[in-house]
Parts: C-alpha cells; sequence; structure tokens
C-alpha cells in the first residue's frame, strides 16, 4: 500500500509517500480500505518529533479515517465485511488501509460522503469528552471556545448551541469571526484587535465564564482564569503557546475554580468505545438531520499529504481538512 512516512522530525516537507505491506487486523481489530482520513494538529506535532506514538502503535501519521471494512479480526462480531464506517484510530491514517478496533468504529450517517464522515472522528471525540464529561457543560451555561473556526471550534460551537449553551469564541480575523457567528456562536471576538478578557466580561456583565475551552496555554492561562465565573471550569486540550505558566492560587480558591485538561491519543479502547457509545446515541442523530455538520475548508489527495500541512501551519483555513485515498 502507499503510506505517507515521516523520513525525519522537520517541516512539512518531510511528508514523503512510501510503499509499506498492508497490516493484518488483530481480533478485536477491523482492516478499512481508506478512502479519507483527517489532518490534525497533533500529525503536526507528530511529524515535528514532539508528540511520537504510543509504543506498538505505527509510525504512519493520522489519527482519523472513513472508508470500507475490508478484512475482520476473529473476535469481531459487530461490523461486516463491506462496513461503510469512520473510525478513531491512534495512528496508520495517512495511507490507503489502516487498523483500526471494532470498537472505535462508527457509522458513517446518512447522506454524507467519506470525506465529510473522516472529518468526525478526532475532533467530535475530542470535544465530547472534554466538554460534556470532563467539564459537564449544561444547558443555559457559557462557553468560551478559543480557536474557533479551527477543527475543534468549529464542532465546540456546533454541539453546545446543540445542548443549550451559550457560545463565544476568540478568532484571528473579522472574516474568522463572522463565520463563527454564522455558524452559532452568539458572540465571536478578534484576538488581534481586542483584548478577549476585557470583552468577555463585557459580554456576560462581569459574571464571566463557566467552560472554557483552550488550545493555546501559555500567555492565555492567567488570562482564561480572568475570564472564568465563580466554579467556572478551564479545559486544556492542547498547548500551543507553550506548557509551564504561572497560577494564582487564591484566584482558584476564591472562585473556586476547576482546572482540567486531557489527551486523547494514549487513553485506553475501554474509554474511548464509551465516547464512542454516547456520540452514537446522542450526536450521530443530529448529524443525520443535518443540525450539526463538519465543516471542511479544503482537501488534498493523500499523496500531498505535505501541502495539507502547510495549509494548517498557516492557519488560514476554517475548519477541517482531509486527504483523500
Amino acid at each position: 500500500m502507499i503510506a505517507i512516512n515521516i523520513s525525519e522530525p522537520g517541516s512539512f516537507n518531510v511528508l514523503k509517500p512510501v510503499n509499506r505491506i498492508v497490516p493484518l487486523p488483530a481480533p478485536n481489530e477491523v482492516l478499512i480500505r481508506v478512502a479519507a482520513a483527517g489532518v490534525n494538529r497533533p500529525d503536526i506535532m507528530q511529524r515535528q518529533g514532539a508528540y511520537p506514538p504510543p509504543p506498538s502503535v505505527t509510525d504512519i501519521p493520522g489519527l482519523e479515517i472513513a472508508g470500507t471494512v475490508v478484512r475482520m479480526g476473529s473476535a469481531v462480531n459487530q461490523l461486516s465485511i463491506g462496513s461503510e464506517v469512520c473510525a478513531l484510530v491512534p495512528g496508520g491514517g495517512y495511507a490507503e488501509y489502516c487498523l483500526a478496533p471494532a470498537e472505535l468504529c462508527l457509522p458513517i450517517p446518512d447522506g454524507f460522503s467519506t470525506v465529510q464522515a473522516a472529518a468526525l472522528p478526532e475532533t467530535f471525540f475530542t470535544v465530547w469528552s472534554n466538554l460534556f464529561d470532563r467539564a459537564q457543560l449544561k444547558i443555559g451555561e457559557t462557553l468560551l471556545v478559543h480557536g474557533g473556526t479551527s477543527g475543534i471550534g468549529t464542532t465546540a460551537i456546533q454541539l453546545a448551541k446543540a445542548f443549550g449553551a451559550k457560545v463565544i469564541v476568540t478568532a484571528g480575523s473579522e472574516d474568522k469571526c463572522a463565520f463563527c457567528v454564522e455558524l452559532g456562536a452568539d458572540s465571536a471576538i478578534n484576538y488581534r484587535t481586542g483584548d478577549f478578557v476585557k470583552e468577555v466580561l463585557m459580554l456576560t456583565d462581569h459574571q464571566g465564564i463557566d467552560v472554557v475551552l483552550d488550545m493555546i496555554g501559555g500567555d492565555y492561562f492567567a488570562r482564561n482564569l480572568k475570564c472564568l465565573a465563580e466554579d467556572g471550569r478551564l479545559v486544556q486540550i492542547a498547548i500551543q503557546n507553550g506548557a509551564k505558566v504561572e497560577l494564582n492560587l487564591w484566584l482558584l480558591m476564591a472562585k473556586r475554580l476547576t482546572l482540567t485538561g486531557s489527551t486523547l491519543r494514549a487513553r485506553d479502547i475501554v474509554f474511548k468505545a464509551a465516547i464512542a457509545g454516547k456520540l452514537k446515541e446522542q450526536v450521530w442523530p443530529l448529524l443525520k438531520t443535518g443540525k450539526i455538520r463538519p465543516i471542511i475548508h479544503a482537501h488534498f489527495p493523500l499523496t500531498q499529504a505535505n501541502k495539507a500541512h502547510e495549509l494548517m501551519e498557516s492557519s488560514q483555513h476554517i475548519g477541517k481538512i482531509i486527504l483523500t485515498v
């Protein structure tokens, strides 16, 4: 099969098509003929040498795919040869064939193309786990999302609104802010021209935000705490501006704040399968009705994965970037 190899840690140009042996599924896995694969920030980190795959996981990047089941492990009984699925995978998505745990395969929603379906797993698993399981976002609460036009951001806007929350986002241009509002956000703040702390407090009558979903870290950390209301929750899912921060413990105590965070890739299959079950029950019906949808900016042939990474690193995209096979 053709797969994308990281020849050495470095820029997007280290991504090269190579020939690899088609893998064989373990008892609880299926082999999927990949039609499309999502591109995500963790893929860039892996390419740069900052996010190695977990032990025993292939070095081929790619965390989400859509395609057709062509071979099944001996213990798989919930799928069949020919099933059209999308799947969350620990690696291997940038290839013509990819192994996936059977429990992490979800049916392609009615009316969805494989390109649309490949945009679902990584962001929807991540957003659901962090907003609804960890942060316990509730009806009527207010959510602040940084990076509103990213794949995570566009998913968070739609899911939070679908389940009754108010949403404020930050984005890096007026056009991106306008897109977020059109997608459903109640307010959007251009972080390049305004102070998001001051604007958030103004928008909430100085009450603050119930939940912050942050991918930035670094100097955003202290500012996020200032945005939070009493009993507010900060969920950290990435650290684009750095991992080391200073914490004012008095602010934590006075507001009774909760600080949490997570990474998804290294979690076990049981944990991820529980998220898959919730998505199938509560989110997949919304996808079928069109109430929510993945936002796709562009797609590239698999052999042009380097161009897909170049686009993602430019931050000029809105929504997901997909590789097609």
